[in-house]
């Protein structure tokens, strides 16, 4: 039986014109979503506080599987990806805020660089029951 794919694209923030993947494919009840970093949409540039940067993605990555009628509570599994481990700590204190239990399982990845000098980036797997 093949699955039927839904593919949602949501143009990047102004600016950065149009990039050559998805936001997100959902497959039947599973929604894969791309990596979403935290800009401020004023600025269309990563903001200085570092907090600001972690809601601003984390909203991002809500707002997106609003989309698809999931909430972050369907998030399966979750990489984030960040050039500056040290920020572990201050990252679990603001990620904390937008789960209940049970959490999704999760990967805090140390990495190079990312794109707009970003602190983190986060991908996910979402699943609706």
């Amino acid at each position: 039986m093949a699955s039927t794919q839904k593919r949602l694209h949501i143009p990047a923030p102004g600016g950065f014109g149009s990039l050559p993947f998805s936001s997100g494919v959902l497959v039947g009840q599973t929604f894969y979503l791309c990596g979403h970093i935290g800009l401020d949409p004023a600025t269309k540039r990563v903001p200085e506080s570092v907090e600001r940067e972690i809601r601003l993605m984390m909203d991002s990555l809500r707002d997106t599987l609003a989309k698809v009628e999931m909430t972050m509570q369907d998030l399966v599994s979750l990489q984030i990806f960040c050039p500056d481990v040290t920020l572990f700590a201050q990252f679990n204190e603001i990620y904390r805020t937008y789960f209940t239990e049970p959490l999704p399982a999760r990967a805090f990845i140390g990495s190079g660089p990312l794109l707009f000098g970003a602190r983190f980036e986060i991908q996910g797997i979402a699943v609706k029951d």
